[in-house]
Parts: structure tokens; sequence; C-alpha cells
């Protein structure tokens, strides 16, 4: 069933077409992302959807019933109430009925007539039973546990929406859209104002979410997570693409690669029917040839070579490198009033590490960073930077803070007042300003343009370590990606907060987490450390009763051959020394009876021993074998699928190829298929190795 129907859309802005003749449709669970570079109209869209603008031509549908929920990128207003209660009374509908009721109720209490008493009764009982449809539905406690998730201690849930920041007001905004579940999902950007554990909670909550989704978000990972389906804003126009954002990148990369080749073959054919029309267009015998090729010429259609986006292209210059010990942290404390953020730290940064800084929003993280940077002194404590360290401060709201009446050039020139013009004006081209554009006043910006100049300020003096608090914020996911690029090849030291999940995996070597009033430190990736609180916390993974059965058991114990009962003076489980005469008295029994001389008795131990390893090692290989037999399968089905993938690139790399529609979709169809084989098979692999592994090491101990 579709939710929403679009045809032939198209709008515009002056004589640029945003979009133009643009169909598709939303059907119930359809999970899209919209993807493309800032300011081509990904938000202009969605605000198509929800009927904040108009199409120019064209017409878009909702049906009739279906219930759509909107959150834009910055929620400013701020409803009445306190933050549960404007959560609880968002979903439609729900105050209505209550109104209702009170009414009904009060007409009851007033009215003398029977019949009239009647019918309100039966009112009152249709009000009452939708009112615990949404009860039920609806649930307080549900409310609740949204706002936690996203981050809201519980002290905060009767605090008034107007005390709140605006990053707050839209996370609140958020928690009432995902109470009302709405039919049609419709989210732009939603991660910006949460922290990292909030992005985790709602990724998780958004997986389980059945309704439809349409989504913007800048970080990969989030993206890849959530869609199966991307609408993309391209030169040539809208496209669509089913799979991830991963999927979407494959195939227009092989799209652009066959659309090249197309348009040069194009081109040479086109210049061979010249050559051969300039060549035998006056000669008699060859002239209606001739006559022929031209025309096929003129109606040849034009394939258009690929045209690539405008995107930010930069690295960071090479750095004088500092000392070893880049910052040196010596029982850092910090308190705001009456809320303690952390006391004690003592930490470091050595050259060359990315240290991610996380932890819930009011825990103290930029803090923290600003702790390090000088502009805040703490508590107590000490900050101590290493020899030869020179630091470059993006701050979090640093692209907020620009000089609305400077020109960008001028306001990238304050960084470095003794920079040469030409050298500012090529980084500002890295960064997507050129021509009149570097002469722009920085308050007729957007946000997007805003984070380059602040970005662009970075490269005129760099540092050879580098504070960055939010950098993706405004950026878009391509944008996102360069400026990953750029710090992965970036010689320096550098510390970062970020909610973006593919940033922070692609960059940090150490996360500092910041909670219970102190500072964790864990070297790896923030998956890694988050895997290592869940195991942590949820323990060993137990074997199964077969494993455990089948597992070494230890060798048999080998009973005291002179132990005797336990003493009235002896401790429990000891064996009582035995004296002399007794100790010879037993021997002298011993050999009468035939029993085994002491070398033998340990020869025969030793025996058994070994007989009960044997025994132990037969039984884990019966264990081993197959998980072993798994792993070797797996390997071969992924080497035989990974030849069947180059083979199907090299096909999908023929220009002809898609000038049979089906073929190539089915192509295209078994690509993916293939993919998610090699996915599918890699997972696999990786649990058995890790039971394998688990497996040897238990019969090792």
């Amino acid at each position: 069933m579709s939710l929403i129907t679009a045809e032939n859309l198209g709008l515009y802005y002056g004589e640029r077409a945003i979009f133009e003749n643009f169909s598709f449709q939303v059907a119930r669970k359809d999970r899209i992302g919209l993807v493309g570079r800032n300011g081509t109209g990904k938000t202009t869209l969605m605000r198509l959807i929800v009927g904040q603008m108009e199409p120019h031509n064209g017409s878009l549908r909702v049906t009739k019933g279906v219930r759509l929920g909107y959150l834009p990128q910055d929620v400013t207003d701020a409803p009445e109430g306190t933050l549960l209660s404007s959560v609880l009374s968002s979903v439609p509908g729900k105050q209505a009925v209550e109104e209702d009721i009170k009414k009904v109720e009060d007409a009851l209490a007033s009215s003398t007539d029977p019949e009239e008493l009647s019918d309100l009764a039966d009112e009152l009982s249709d009000l009452l039973e939708t009112q615990e449809h949404f009860d039920t539905v609806y649930a307080a406690h549900k409310a609740e546990e949204i706002l936690t998730g996203l981050g809201f201690p519980t002290a905060r849930f009767n605090e008034p929406l107007a005390h709140l920041s605006g990053g707050w007001r839209t996370r609140s905004a958020l928690a009432a859209l995902l109470y009302q579940r709405p039919d049609v999902l419709i989210m732009d950007e939603p991660t910006n104002h949460l922290d990292v554990d909030s992005v985790r909670w709602l990724s998780q909550y958004l997986l389980a979410y059945d309704q439809a989704l349409l989504l913007v978000c800048h970080d990969r990972e989030f993206l890849n997570r959530q869609i199966t389906r991307i609408i993309s804003f391209e030169p040539e126009g809208m496209r669509q693409y089913r799979g991830d954002y991963e999927s979407y990148v494959t195939q227009r990369a092989e799209e652009e690669k066959i659309l090249e080749r197309r348009a040069k073959n194009q081109e040479q054919k086109a210049r061979d029917a010249m050559k051969f029309v300039e060549k035998f267009r006056f000669k008699a015998t060859k002239a209606r040839q001739a006559q022929s090729k031209l025309k096929l010429l003129q109606k040849m259609e034009i394939i258009e070579k690929f045209q690539p986006q405008r995107t930010i292209r930069f690295s960071f210059p090479k750095t004088a490198p500092s000392g070893r010990v880049v910052f040196r942290l010596d029982n850092i404390g910090m308190a705001f009033g009456d809320n303690p953020l952390y006391k004690n730290v003592n930490l470091h940064i050595n050259r060359g590490d990315r240290v991610a800084i996380i932890g819930p929003n009011g825990a103290g993280v930029t803090t923290l960073m600003k702790i390090m940077a000088g502009e805040l002194a703490p508590e107590s404590g000490s900050v101590t930077p290493g020899h030869g360290v020179t630091l470059s401060y993006y701050a979090q709201h640093q692209a907020e803070h620009l000089d609305p009446k400077r020109t960008v050039v001028e306001e990238v020139g304050t960084a470095a007042p003794d920079a040469v013009q030409s050298v500012i004006r090529g980084i500002l081209g890295a960064f997507l300003f050129s021509g009149d554009e570097v002469d722009k006043t920085t308050g007729v910006l957007s946000g997007g343009e805003k984070a380059r100049v602040a970005l662009a300020k970075l490269l005129v003096r760099p540092g050879n370590c580098l504070f960055m608090d939010e950098p993706t914020n405004h950026l878009d996911i391509f944008a996102s990606e360069k400026l990953i690029e750029a710090l992965t090849n970036y010689d320096g030291t550098l510390v970062f907060v970020s909610h973006n999940q593919a940033f922070v995996n692609r960059l940090v070597t150490k996360v500092w987490d910041i909670k219970d009033g102190g500072v964790t430190e864990y070297p790896g990736t923030l998956n890694e450390y988050y895997d290592h609180l869940a195991r942590n916390d949820a323990g060993p993974e137990p074997l199964s009763k077969k494993e455990r059965k089948a597992l070494p058991q230890g060798p048999p114990a080998v009973k005291e051959r002179n132990a005797g009962p336990t003493g009235p003076s002896s401790k429990k489980g000891q064996v009582p020394q035995a004296t002399p005469a007794a100790k010879e008295k037993a021997d002298n029994q011993a050999v009468l009876k035939g029993a085994p001389e002491p070398v033998s008795l340990v020869r025969a131990d030793e025996k058994a021993k070994k007989r009960a390893e044997a025994e132990e090692r037969q039984r884990l290989s019966k264990v081993l074998a197959p998980v072993r037999a798994r792993i070797q399968s797996a390997e071969r089905e992924i080497a035989e699928l990974e030849e069947r993938e180059r083979a199907i690139t090299d096909k999908l790399a023929d220009p002809d190829v898609f000038s049979d529609p089906e073929r190539g979709k089915a192509l295209m169809c078994e690509y993916e298929a293939v993919r998610k084989d090699i996915a599918r098979l890699l997972a696999r692999w990786e649990k058995d190795n890790s039971q394998l592994e688990q497996l040897t090491g238990a019969g090792a101990a």
C-alpha cells in the first residue's frame, strides 16, 4: 500500500531546477535515506511531503488517514508545559478525547432528562473506551523510556520546556515524535543534538520501528543500519537505488564508469562518422552512404559525460612534531555550582594519539576540552602542555560565531593576519569558495557554508595538536567523508568530540569516557569499547550443554594411598601424618598383598594421566571438527563468491549492458545478492572462529 505518492514533481528557485519530473512512492515499512550535497533539496523534499511547501509542477498525495511525523534539523519553539507532559500530550486526538470526557461528565452532572442521561452515558462509554486505547498504546512509561533513552535524567521530566536550550528542545521534539509512532517518520539530521550513547539508543529503537522511515543523516554508520532504499540528488536529476548507503556508493560508481565509457564511445562514433562524411560526401559512389551517416549523426541522442559534483578536497600540511607527551592532566577536578563533573582525573596524551572524548550531554565533555585548551580553569589540578605543542581548536559553535560583517576571505584571514592572500584564496577554493563567493559576508551563508569557513581557518595556520568539537555538524555526508580522509592523513595529535559514529570509529585510537565523576580511558575504537562494556556486563558467553560435556574435565584425582579417616584433632579434608611404625606396618602389609612398589605406583599414575589426556583430546576433537569444517567451507564459498563478484563487475563495466534494461537490472540484482551472501558468510566465519578460539582456549586451560 502506498502511503505517499509523488508524480512529476517540479520545484524551481529562479531558473535553477531543484527537481524536475520526479516521481516516487513511499510504501508501508519503506526505509528511505535521502542523499545529496548541502543545498541540493533534501530538506525541501521533506517540507513538500509534510505540506510546508507546494511544488511548482506535479502532484504529491498522502493517503487519507496516514499520519506523518516530521523532525526538522532545529526546533526553536517550545510548547507550554513540562518535558514529560508535552510528550504525553503530543499524540493527536488524545487531549481532545480527555477534554470531551470532561464535557460529558459535566453534562451528566447537570442533566435531569432521562433520555439525555442515557445518550450521555453511551457517549461517555465510547469516549472511555477510546481513552483506554490511547492509554494502552501510548502508556506513560513508554514516554519515560524514550526520554531516558535520549539522555534526559528522570529529575528533568517535570522541568518546563521553556527552560531547555535549543539542542535539548530538539531532543524533546524527537522524543514526542517517537512516542506518537506516526505511519511515516520523517527526520532531518536527528543525531545532530545527541551524544554517542543517545545515538546508539536511537539506532536500536529505529531498527525495531515497524513503520515507514524517511531519513537524512551525515553519519554513514547510522544511515547504513537504518535504510534499505536511497533517493539521491544527482547532477542529472533525482535517482533511486535499492540497498543501503554502501550499496548506493557502489552502484553509483559503476553507473558513473558506464556513463563515462558510453559517452566516450559515442564521441568516437561521431568522429568516425564525420570523417566518413567529410571524405566521401562529394564522391558519387559514396555520397548516399555519407548522407545516411550524416542523418544518423543528427539523430544521435547525445550522452552527456559524467559531471562530478563539487565537494571539498583538502589535506592538512605537515607540522613540526611536538614532544612525546602532548598534554598531561594531573588531579583535574571540575564542578558547576552544586553539580560536580569529575575529580582526580590523571591522564596524558601522547604524540600521534587520536582521542575521542565521550559522555552524556551535561557530563562535561566540552568542558574538559576547554580546560585542556586553556579556555576554562579547572577547580583543582593542572594541565601541562608538552614541549613544542601548537594547538588549533575547532569549537562546537565556532561556525555560528563568525563575524557576520566580514567577507569570507577576511574571516579566514583573521586566523593568520600575515598569510599571503593567494594562499588564503587557494585554501578557500578547496572548500568550494571561488570567484565572487569569497567576497560574500559570512552573515548570508548557510550553516554548511559557515562550517566550511571555520574548517578553512584551521588550514591557514595548522597546529601539531588539533582539538575538534562536533566538526561534522552542518556538513553533508560527502563533506564528512572528506574531513575523515584529511584527518586520517593528519600527522599531528587529534582530540575530538563527535556524535558521528563513522567519524569516531575511523579515527579514534583511544576513548575517554566521562561518567560517574571520573574519566575512563580505553585503547581502541568506539565499537570495541562498547563491546568491552557489553562483555563486562553480560559476563562470558555460556557454552552449550553438549560443548561443556565434550570439554576436558581435568585428570582424575589420584587418591592418597595412605589416607585414613579424619581423626578428632584433624581439620576436615586433611590426611593425618602416619607414625614411622604405622608406615612400616602398612608397607609390609602392602608387600604381602602384592601391592606395587612405590616406583611402579608412579608409573601407573602416569599411564592413567596420559590415558585421561588422550580421552580428553578425543572429546575436544569431536567438538572442534565440525567448527573447523564450517570455517573451511565458508572460506571456499567466500573465494568463489568474490570471483563471481569480480566477473559481474567486469560485465557491468561494459557500456552495452544497460542497452538491455532487463539484463542490466538482473546483473545489478545478482551483484547485490552476491555481496549479501559474502557478508553473511563473513559473519558466520567470524562467529565460528570466535567459537574455535573459545574452545581451544578452554581446552588449553
